[in-house]
């Protein structure tokens, strides 16, 4: 199979949609399908282009055997809602010439991976025009998202954006999400009950073991083996709700068995950093190699999951899969009825948003309670390795794309205003692969 993705964020970004899309793309690559991707240069979670990529215009590149193009974008410094909407609408402007470029190599597959939500009609655009199955994999509500967050306030705006995404949406053969609520939710918005996929985030079990004790990490930061690690590691993002972790340990500062670490990186760490200012419970990292995310998630003994109320019921974090499969406990501030915390009332704690003394109290109950700790971890590893083993999900999702090819509907006739040259248009069809049956 031919497949191109379509993707704002990819590797060699380490956490959020980067990490998944990159993974995704080489595991495909793996199993002898043509893959190719258009994207954004790497910028997340620092909201700062990478300095390699930095001063150029269009880039290809190969990637673990995969052609790779990059087209610029406006990342700014410091995200708003307005400035997000427009650093989005640049790459979906930029990466649709390069679109429709592809048309030429005639995809079996178009796969776009939002957000961008913008990118959504470039990307049903390129599978319709060439005869490919046009498939969207939904990762955020970036719609509802934007009027729980207050970024788009305008009742009119609010009708516009969702008349244009119900639209959408209808027009793909595929749209897959990450959660059930999320599928659920693709009913409402008028997606065929026949065309939704549940796609959700994965993790590579086989990477993370509980075997691991992150003694590397405790001796590098001074802590004691027997002191309770708790370890929030993934993008310091705004919709992650960290700026209840300060106050948190501030509570709880008297237990001197008890130290909090924060790992990563993004636009809440100057904020984070201000706010745990001289308090000797709380330790912050950079953002750690993948190489060693074994051992830095082992280090916990229980991980912390806080999340921005308003976000919650739309988004089931993707760094939860790699806390459970650590085989360590988790306590997440998340409503009831949410994927959140159907998942996370099996293997830890769930405590209301916004209730510092009640997260306070989660923590202690488990840092008091080795052996629920060690129940509640084996219960972890145990639905991460059921559910989310990312050998298990690829195969389940992509698997018979390697037994016969995807139905090909015609292409439309059209004239597209970026050309291809013909010694360039006759070379890569002599190079197409014949496609597996």
């Amino acid at each position: 199979m031919k497949i191109l993705i379509y993707s704002a964020n990819f590797a060699p970004e380490k956490v959020g949609i980067g990490k998944y899309s990159g993974e995704m793309a080489a595991w495909l690559e793996s199993q002898g399908h043509v893959v190719r991707v258009v994207c954004a240069p790497p910028y997340y979670p620092d909201w700062k282009v990478d300095a390699g990529y930095r001063g150029a215009s269009y880039r290809r590149e190969v990637w673990r055997n995969i052609t790779v193009w990059r087209c610029p974008l406006w990342v700014p410094r410091k995200p708003t809602g307005l400035k997000r909407i427009l650093h989005l609408m640049t790459f979906a402007a930029s990466s649709l010439p390069m679109m429709l470029r592809h048309i030429f190599w005639r995809p079996d597959v178009v796969l776009t991976v939002a957000p961008a939500f913008m990118c959504a009609p470039a990307g049903w655009l390129t599978a319709r025009l060439c005869g490919a199955q046009a498939w969207l994999h939904l990762q955020d509500f970036e719609v509802d998202i934007a009027f729980q967050m207050n970024m788009l306030k305008s009742p009119a705006m609010q009708k516009f954006a969702l008349k244009a995404e119900r639209w959408m949406l209808s027009r793909f053969n595929t749209v897959s999400s990450i959660s059930r609520r999320m599928v659920e939710r693709l009913e409402t918005k008028g997606v065929r009950t026949d065309r939704i996929q549940f796609f959700p985030n994965w993790v590579d079990v086989s990477h993370i073991k509980p075997s691991c004790d992150g003694t590397t990490y405790r001796k590098e930061l001074g802590i004691a083996e027997d002191t309770i690690v708790v370890l929030y590691a993934g993008a310091l993002a705004a919709k992650q709700g960290l700026r209840i972790i300060p106050p948190v340990a501030s509570l709880l500062a008297k237990r001197k068995d008890i130290v909090f670490v924060i790992c990563g990186d993004g636009v809440l760490k100057p904020e984070l950093a201000s706010d745990s200012d001289g308090m000797s419970n709380v330790y912050l990292l950079p953002l750690q190699p993948f190489e060693q995310l074994g051992e830095l998630l082992c280090m916990a003994d229980i991980h912390l999951l806080p999340q921005n109320p308003s976000a919650a019921d739309l988004v089931l974090p993707s760094k939860l899969s790699g806390m459970l499969a650590s085989g360590r406990p988790v306590v997440s501030t998340c409503r009831p009825g949410t994927d959140l915390e159907s998942v996370i009332s099996l293997c830890g704690l769930v405590v209301p948003p916004g209730d510092l003394q009640g997260l306070a109290e989660a923590i202690c109950t488990l840092a008091d309670d080795p052996v629920l700790r060690l129940q509640l971890g084996h219960e972890s590893r145990l639905w991460a390795e059921l559910h989310v083993d990312r050998e298990v999900v690829l195969q389940r999702m992509f698997g018979s794309l390697s037994v016969a090819p995807t139905e090909r509907r015609a292409p439309i006739p059209v004239e597209v205003p970026l050309a291809v040259s013909e010694a360039e248009s006759t070379a890569e069809a002599s190079q197409r692969p014949a496609v597996r049956v």
